[in-house]
């Protein structure tokens, strides 16, 4: 029989450990003799049965959740996040100059772009891979997807909203109304579209390599 206070010390010292505590720290704080092997022993069988068990991990041990009721603590919660500044002005140059590349989405933007900012839209499933530019480099360009039109509840590119909507709603300053959003809100009235026909002469579209290389 084990001494019922040293598996009690035990069992304290156990749970009050950060981290998995070694039977030498154990022994440390148990009368000299004390069968230490015995007491994590008669825990392990104690906590068998039990939502925790006494698990050892490397030199140490400790309690942790038993394993078979990990699905049913599973906790899934939905974060939303607000995107970038940069993130909400290369999503609207795509959106109103598309298909575009990198490196014109810098020009219209006058900074770098960086490669996450790309990456957060194209994990969020709002933009694309349109195809590459028949110039020198082919160069990827870019535009938004049917998922960007869902979510901005949006039938089509035709309802993006023009200049003067986005003014007066305040989101946009008139100075950078021409570069930043281009032809499609030319007007603020009527949207133009270059359509696919104009598309397809400057564009080669992505072979199945290409979009798995993409990312």
């Amino acid at each position: 029989m084990t001494d019922p206070q040293a598996l009690r010390v035990a069992e304290a010292l156990i749970f009050a450990a950060t981290d998995p505590i070694t039977e030498q720290a154990i022994a440390s704080r148990l009368p000299d003799g004390t069968d230490v092997p015995a007491l994590l022993a008669e825990l392990q069988t104690h906590y068998a049965a039990r939502g925790f068990n006494l698990v050892r991990r490397g030199a140490g041990w400790g309690f942790r959740t038993a394993a078979d009721l990990a699905e049913e603590l599973k906790v899934e919660h939905t974060q939303e996040r607000r995107l970038s500044r940069a993130a909400v002005e290369t999503l609207a140059i795509i959106a109103y100059h598309q298909p575009v590349t990198r490196a014109e989405i810098e020009e219209i933007r006058g900074v770098a772009l960086s490669k996450g900012t790309l990456d957060i839209l194209f994990a969020a499933g709002w933009v694309r891979p349109r195809g590459r530019r028949r110039t020198p480099g082919r160069p990827l360009t870019w535009g938004t997807s049917e998922a960007f039109l869902d979510h901005f509840g949006l039938e089509s590119l035709d309802d993006l909203p023009g200049v003067k909507e986005l003014e007066a709603a305040g989101l946009l300053d008139s100075r950078a109304a021409a570069g930043a959003y281009g032809n499609r809100a030319i007007d603020g009235d009527r949207l133009v579209d270059t359509g696919p026909e104009a598309e397809d002469t400057q564009l080669e579209l992505l072979d199945d390599d290409e979009l798995l290389g993409i990312g």
